[in-house]
């Protein structure tokens, strides 16, 4: 797994040597390729985003907090590949893919990166690929797509025999509505989400049969064409079968590396949920666009 780790930040570094010299100049890539913008035909967008969310707390599904649990941390880190494929830049496709590593009982929020597969405590692979499609379907409004993609679970169990999760073995059709509107300075630009999820395919799973709705918020600030810092609150709500729902606050920024390369990061909080744990995240992406 570590190689594994290793073959993808190369991959995603070594995209910044392809930056063209006559890219056209609409300002950095934090500014203008926000998500809801879509890529020109025989553009590429490579995003390498890691999330890793640990908790000593819970919440059971009247929302009353069991605190001072033995540490669970559960680190996602996946791939985003797309490219532009139509002249009027309306339509991008691309792959998605999941490698998970969790580890419970206590251990360390670092030990996610020792990938020892401890018997009884941690687990971590490729968990899930998904096609995906991002199409403009509004003729008049360029700042709002859709992305739509299918999720396929590469593993066979959620939880091994020690009680151990990785992930869910539904399949997942999910929907994702992008928006963003920058403000007449040109200072602050207010980007909105919804995803939408349908989890099926499996009576085994957890997640078989629910529905989820998430919506987010985020606010930017623009310091520079190069930097920005931004706040944002997310809401997640599970249907179905399984219901759970938390509440999360963060804050994070952006910095313009090169012509091709940016970083991200952020971190925020779980404030309130059912059915969960509330504990908080640390994330960190690398985008590469050329």
């Amino acid at each position: 797994m570590k190689k594994i780790i290793a073959i993808l930040v190369l991959t995603v570094i070594s995209y910044t040597g392809y930056s063209q010299e006559d890219q056209e100049n609409e300002g950095s890539v934090i500014q203008t390729y926000t998500p809801s913008k879509l890529l020109k035909k025989g553009q590429w967008d490579i995003k390498w985003f890691n999330n890793l969310y640990t908790q000593t707390k819970v919440a059971n599904s009247n929302g009353d907090i069991t605190k001072n649990l033995d540490r669970e941390t559960f680190f996602t880190s996946s791939i985003d590949i797309f490219t532009g494929v139509s002249e009027n830049s309306k339509i991008n496709v691309g792959l998605l893919a999941e490698l998970r590593s969790n580890v419970i009982g206590d251990r360390s929020a670092l030990d996610i990166f020792s990938f020892d597969g401890e018997r009884g405590t941690a687990r971590s692979g490729l968990t899930s690929i998904a096609p995906v499609i991002k199409f403009n379907p509004l003729k008049d409004v360029s700042n709002f797509t859709i992305q739509s993609a299918f999720h396929i679970p590469l593993i066979s169990e959620e939880s091994d025999a020690q009680g151990v999760f990785l992930d869910q073995t539904a399949y997942t059709f999910q929907n994702r509505f992008f928006y963003d509107y920058t403000l007449p300075s040109g200072n602050w630009q207010l980007f909105t989400e919804l995803n939408t999820e349908y989890n099926f395919g499996d009576d085994e799973s957890f997640a078989n049969g629910t529905f989820v709705l998430a919506p987010g918020v985020f606010m930017s600030y623009f310091p520079s064409d190069k930097s920005t810092i931004l706040g944002f609150v997310q809401h997640f709500q599970r249907l179905g079968d399984f219901e759970q729902d938390f509440t999360a606050v963060g804050f994070g920024g952006k910095y313009q590396l090169t012509k091709t390369l940016n970083l991200e990061a952020l971190y925020s909080s779980f404030v309130r949920g059912s059915n969960t744990g509330i504990g908080e995240s640390f994330n960190i992406g690398l985008r590469a666009l050329f």
